[in-house]
C-alpha cells in the first residue's frame, strides 16, 4: 500500500468519498480472506462504490494508473473467487453499497435491482407482490445477486427453474476501461448478433463487474411439501426421480440425494436433530413438491399417491411427508448442514463436480471403489442435486492424518484422480461453485485447449491490461500466473 502513488488515492477519494474508500487494514481484513478460508491475500485499499456512475470512474482511474481490481459481492464464495493475492498490487472493490432494488413489474414478472441486493432481501422484496425469485442456496444472508451471476450460482432450484444464467433477462456491466455494457431492457426476439450479455455470466468478474440486472419472476407459492425418502441404492434414485418427474410435472421442484454416512455425521453435528425415517437406509432423497394457489388444495394427494405408486414399483423403502412448514425446513437443515457436518469431521477434499444426469449414480460407485482401493482408509461421499448430475464428492481422510501435510500430499493427488474422472465421463470439474483461484491450474490441465484459447482471446480483447479479477478463471497465457 505505502508503493501506491499518492495521486492516485487522492483522486479515489475524491470520487467515492470517506464511506466509499478504506484503507484501514483492520477494517479491510475480514474482505481479505475467503469463505472457506482457504486464501487470503492483501490490497490497496477496499472501495465501495454506491452507483454505477462511481464505479465507472473508479475503473477509468485504475485503467489510467494500471492498478488490477478484485470485484467482490458477499464474499461467499466457494473458490476463492473473489481474494486479491499476496502482491498488494489489487484494489479489492465490493458493490455492497450498490443495494437499490430500482423496479419491480408484477405483470411483466422482473424485477430490475442492483448488484450489491443480497439474495434474501431481494426473495423478502418480490414476495410483498405475491412472486418470487427462483433461486436459493445456504449463502441467501450473504450472497449478492451481482456474486450469484458473476459465478453463473445454482442452488436447489436448478432441476425446475434452472441456474442463474436462466434467470438473467438483462444486465449492466462496467467494462476495464470504464464503458458501460448496458443491457437491462429485456427483449424476447433480439437478434442483433452476440447475447453478449451471456459473457459476464459465470465469467466470475474477469471481464466486467456488474452493476445491476433484470431478473425474472415466478409466481409465488401457495403451499409446499417436503418429502424425506429412503431408498436402498442410487440407481434406485434415480428411477423414483423419473417416476416423480413424470407423476408430478413442474410442481417438483427439488430432488436431492445423500448416503447415510452423511445423514450420520449432520446428526452427530447439530446437536437436536433426529432423523426423519425410524429405520437407517443406504440412500435417502430430500425431495421438494410446491403448488401455486389454484393447485394447492390437491398438492398433499397428488404427493401421497406418487409415493404409493412408487413404493408399488420398489422405488423407495418408507418415506414420510413434511406435515408444517417447521418440518420441512427441518429436513432441509439436515440437508444444509452436510458440508459443515463433514468439515468437523476431519480433513477432506471437497469437489464440486457434474456429470450427465442419467450417469451420475454410475460415476459416484465408479468413483467411490477407485479412490477407497488407491488410498486405504480414505472415506469417498458423494451427495447433492439428483436432477442436474451435480455431486459434492467429498473424500475424506484416514483417521489421525494431519489437515495440512495429507491436503498438500494425499489430498492433491486424489483431487487431480477425481478430476480425471469426472473429465473421462464426460462431465465438469465445476458444476456451481466457479473457477476462482481453486481449480484455474487444473482447468489448464484438464480443460478443453480449444475452449481455453477461446477464452484467452475473449479476455484480452475485453481486458488488454489484465486489471479484472487477475489470476481467476483463466490467465492470459498458459503459466503467467496472476500478472
Amino acid at each position: 500500500m505505502d508503493d501506491a502513488p499518492d495521486q492516485f488515492f487522492r483522486e479515489l477519494d475524491g470520487l467515492l468519498g470517506p464511506r466509499g474508500l478504506i484503507r484501514d487494514p483492520d477494517l479491510m481484513a475480514p474482505w481479505l480472506t475467503d469463505w472457506r478460508g482457504r486464501f487470503s491475500g492483501r490490497a490497496l485499499a477496499l472501495a465501495l462504490p454506491a452507483s454505477t456512475t462511481e464505479l465507472v470512474q473508479t475503473m477509468a482511474l485504475c485503467a489510467r494508473c494500471a492498478v488490477p481490481v478484485v470485484p467482490q459481492g458477499g464474499n461467499s464464495g466457494m473458490s476463492g473467487g473473489a481474494t486479491p493475492d499476496a502482491s498488494g498490487r489489487a484494489l479489492l472493490l465490493t458493490t455492497r453499497r450498490m443495494d437499490a432494488i430500482r423496479t419491480i413489474d408484477p405483470a411483466a414478472r422482473q424485477v430490475t435491482c442492483e448488484a450489491g441486493v443480497v439474495l434474501q432481501a431481494l426473495h423478502d422484496a418480490v414476495a410483498v407482490h405475491g412472486l418470487r425469485f427462483p433461486l436459493t442456496l445456504g449463502g441467501k444472508g450473504s450472497a449478492t445477486v451481482g456474486g450469484l451471476i458473476s459465478t453463473n450460482a445454482g442452488g436447489t432450484q436448478v432441476l425446475r427453474h434452472g441456474a442463474m444464467r436462466a434467470q438473467v433477462l438483462g444486465l449492466e456491466a462496467v467494462l476495464a476501461d470504464g464503458q458501460v455494457y448496458s443491457a437491462l431492457t429485456p427483449l424476447r426476439k433480439d437478434n442483433r448478433g452476440f447475447d453478449l450479455k451471456q459473457l459476464f455470466i459465470g465469467s466470475e468478474g474477469t471481464l466486467g463487474i456488474v452493476t445491476a440486472a433484470t431478473l425474472r419472476l415466478v409466481p409465488g407459492i401457495a403451499d409446499r411439501l417436503v418429502v424425506w425418502a429412503g431408498l436402498p441404492s442410487l440407481q434406485t434414485a434415480r428411477a423414483l426421480l423419473l417416476h416423480c418427474q413424470a407423476q408430478l410435472g413442474a410442481a417438483l421442484e427439488g430432488f436431492e440425494v445423500l448416503p447415510q454416512p452423511c445423514l450420520d455425521a449432520v446428526l452427530a453435528y447439530l446437536p437436536d436433530a433426529r432423523a426423519p425415517l425410524n429405520a437407517p437406509h443406504a440412500w435417502h432423497a430430500l425431495i421438494e413438491v410446491v403448488a401455486e394457489p389454484s393447485e394447492a388444495a390437491s398438492l398433499r394427494d397428488r404427493v401421497e399417491a406418487a409415493l404409493a405408486s412408487a413404493a408399488t414399483q420398489g422405488f423407495l423403502d418408507d418415506a414420510t411427508l413434511s406435515s408444517s412448514e417447521t418440518q420441512a425446513e427441518a429436513f432441509w437443515l439436515l440437508r444444509d448442514s452436510i458440508s459443515a457436518a463433514e468439515r468437523a469431521r476431519g480433513p477432506a477434499m471437497q469437489h464440486d463436480i457434474a456429470v450427465p444426469v442419467e450417469r451420475m449414480p454410475d460415476f459416484i460407485d465408479e468413483a467411490t471403489r477407485t479412490l477407497e482401493t488407491a488410498w486405504p482408509g480414505v472415506r469417498a461421499i458423494g451427495y447433492g442435486h439428483l436432477g442436474d448430475g451435480n455431486i459434492h464428492f467429498h473424500v475424506g481422510a484416514s483417521a489421525g492424518s494431519d489437515r495440512e501435510s495429507w491436503e498438500a500430499g494425499h489430498g492433491k493427488a486424489i483431487s487431480r484422480t477425481v478430476h480425471d474422472l469426472v473429465t473421462a465421463w464426460g462431465g465438469t470439474i465445476s458444476a456451481e461453485h466457479g473457477i476462482g483461484q481453486l481449480k484455474q491450474a487444473e482447468l489448464e490441465r484438464v480443460g478443453d485447449p480449444v475452449a481455453l484459447h477461446l477464452m484467452r482471446r475473449i479476455k484480452a480483447a475485453l481486458d488488454p491490461q489484465n486489471l479484472l479479477n487477475p489470476g481467476k478463471l483463466v490467465v492470459l497465457a498458459p503459466g503467467s500466473g496472476n500478472a
